[in-house]
């Protein structure tokens, strides 16, 4: 089943059950249930986390991150971290899977270094499981990904477009893959593509 905005019994029972000046509240939202002015909260957060990057989180980046659902985490009376999870498919070794890919994965700069990337990364995970064969995302944040169990593609890497398979060399090494229950046996060393879309292909 889709994960849907909680109930209100569940939303106060899980407040009753949490300090909220030091437990954050952790929610699954899908794209079309959000709020315009969660929407508006999390572009704010989207452009602290990015703020030291030239080109910083863009209406393309935004638009790679809807269509699926969002993990927020909420303390101090505000969104602190987010990761969404959306649908694509990504081909190897003859193996075509229903991938859960992670987007737009940002904590709020006053707010890191207190596990909040790792609770939210975590929720994700779960979510995968549940609903998808595969999970990936491309990152340069190798180490921290490591640790939460994500491994990394060690295979060439390529998009899919009309005119055929293009290489994208410059995300080898980047694109990390959680194993599911569902997955099959996975040679991590083999080329992976995945589909063609604006922006960035990973």
């Amino acid at each position: 089943m889709a994960p849907q905005r909680s109930s209100p019994a569940d939303q106060r029972d899980r407040e009753r059950n949490r300090d909220p000046e030091s437990d954050p509240l952790v929610r699954l939202v899908r794209s079309d249930a959000l709020r315009p002015d969660e929407v508006v909260a999390l572009r704010e957060l989207f452009d602290e986390a990015w703020s030291d990057d030239v080109e910083g989180f863009t209406d393309e980046d935004w638009g790679h991150a809807v269509g699926g659902v969002h993990v927020i985490a909420e303390a101090d009376g505000r969104v602190v971290a987010h990761a969404s999870v959306v649908r694509r498919e990504l081909h190897t070794a003859g193996n075509r899977l229903r991938t859960g890919y992670v987007e737009a994965v940002a904590t709020r700069p006053s707010h890191q270094r207190r596990g909040l990337g790792s609770l939210v990364i975590g929720e994700v995970g779960e979510l995968i499981d549940r609903n998808y064969r595969l999970g990936a995302l491309a990152t340069g944040v190798v180490g921290f990904y490591e640790r939460l169990g994500w491994v990394a593609w060690k295979g060439p890497t390529f998009v899919r477009t009309a005119g055929g398979l293009v290489r994208t060399a410059e995300e080898d090494g980047n694109v990390f893959v959680r194993l599911t229950p569902t997955s099959p046996e996975l040679d991590v060393s083999a080329p992976i593509s995945c589909e063609s879309r604006p922006g960035d292909a990973w």
